[in-house]
């Protein structure tokens, strides 16, 4: 009679997320630890920008214009970015990088408490904090697989995933709540004091040095990057999947019109529709003990692509209901955390340590730049046709775009990882 209820909690336990890199695993432990806890401040800072920004200029257009600001220094400094992250110790450009990041957050703090705040000093900032950025990200993305071993990569990469949702979810409300209350200065000076977390973190884990093949950032090594990326189609095929979703199916920019204009829901109700995506992708991350086993990882990709487009039209569609409309969102936020993390898997596994700094500056540089495009894109068709015809339409130009990728790139559908491929294999 007890066999039952032990196979019913076998099977929750196979459903839910991974700990083991968390229990084995120190330095990747200490990591993740200062990024949740720094990521707070920093989700709340990525709410007060584009509030602060919506209330000096009352439009849509500066929050577009704000994306392509940080998009700039994505692009230009991304690829170098990798190059560096693969010559030198990643812990120590991880320590540079997060007292560079404190600086630009201390910065805005101080500009949101001048009388009249300028709206062009806010995108220095944001131009300055996003070159910044990407540099940080391809070090700590190209570090995680030397903090786990091969077998715990995917577990890892979905606890990462986990961290940075529950952050998303606690920092997008408690942004709404800290702005409403004490201001967007406030929540910015938040954001630096959450700095000493990360920094202590990055001072308690063992130096990541350089592997003793990596070549010396140049031109060159960042056209190696690029040339290893273009040659394995599978590596392509998850950029161009992820570009599409997040072009076409990202509405973020229009959360603070959505909020103040459709909604009538204020601040409070802003940060809640900025929380409902990382709410979905936290439930998903925290069910995503299945991932490990899948062995055909581009065919749940190109389900959640769909899932994720599908959730975007709908909560376009459902404007008339707060609650629905939330909920929309949430599924969306599940089915991409779901879609990055078996991406951010394909993308590791298929990458040599050598060449991983790279390569990961590539995809962030896609990860990034698409939802920056993205909001570009939704705020101009919102000021021609309004913010609901914007996202309904972007959700479906993403299944468009999903059926267009898969036409090009149809061995995302076969793509098999075997159980002991070694790390680097195509």
């Amino acid at each position: 009679m007890s066999q039952a209820p032990d196979k019913q909690r076998r099977g929750l336990r196979g459903l839910l997320v991974d700990l083991e890199p968390l229990k084995r695993d120190r330095d990747f432990r200490m990591l993740w630890l200062g990024q949740l806890i720094s990521g707070v401040g920093r989700q709340v800072t990525v709410v007060a920008l584009p509030f602060e920004l919506w209330q000096l200029t009352h439009s849509s257009l500066s929050i577009g214009l704000l994306a392509l600001v940080q998009l700039v220094p994505i692009v230009v400094f991304a690829l170098a970015g990798g190059a560096i992250a693969d010559a030198v110790d990643r812990r120590r450009l991880l320590m540079v990088t997060q007292i560079l990041l404190a600086g630009c957050s201390l910065a805005l703090a101080v500009i949101a408490v001048q009388p009249q705040p300028s709206v062009w000093a806010l995108y220095v900032v944001a131009f300055v904090a996003a070159g910044v950025g990407s540099v940080d990200q391809p070090a700590r993305s190209s570090a995680l697989p030397r903090l786990v071993p091969r077998e715990r990569l995917p577990a890892a990469i979905a606890v990462s995933w986990l961290s940075g949702q529950t952050v998303s979810v606690a920092g997008s409300i408690f942004a709404g709540i800290l702005i409403a209350l004490a201001g967007v200065a406030t929540a910015f000076a938040l954001d630096v004091a959450t700095f000493v977390a990360s920094l202590a973190a990055l001072l308690l884990i063992a130096p990541i040095p350089p592997h003793p093949e990596a070549a010396r950032p140049s031109l060159q090594s960042i056209r190696e990057g690029l040339r290893f990326a273009m040659d394995r189609r599978i590596i392509l095929a998850t950029f161009a999947i992820d570009f599409d979703a997040m072009v076409f199916g990202m509405p973020s920019a229009l959360f603070p019109q959505l909020a103040l204009t459709v909604f009538n829901t204020g601040a409070v109700g802003f940060g809640l529709l900025s929380a409902a995506p990382a709410l979905g992708a936290f439930v998903g991350a925290t069910f995503s003990g299945w991932i490990g086993r899948v062995r055909r990882p581009g065919r749940g990709v190109v389900v959640s692509v769909a899932a994720w487009g599908a959730a975007i039209a709908a909560f376009g569609l459902l404007t008339a209901s707060f609650p629905l409309a939330l909920f929309c969102l949430a599924i969306a936020g599940a089915a991409d955390v779901i879609s990055a993390v078996l991406r951010s898997s394909i993308v590791q596994l298929a990458t040599p340590d050598q060449l991983r700094g790279r390569v990961s500056s590539i995809h962030i540089l896609v990860v990034t730049s698409g939802p920056r495009l993205g909001d570009a894109e939704a705020a101009a068709v919102a000021a021609l046709a309004g913010p609901q015809f914007a996202v309904v339409s972007g959700g479906v130009l993403c299944l468009l775009g999903l059926i267009a990728v898969l036409r090009f790139f149809p061995q995302l559908l076969q793509y098999e990882i075997a159980a002991d491929a070694p790390l680097g294999g195509r």
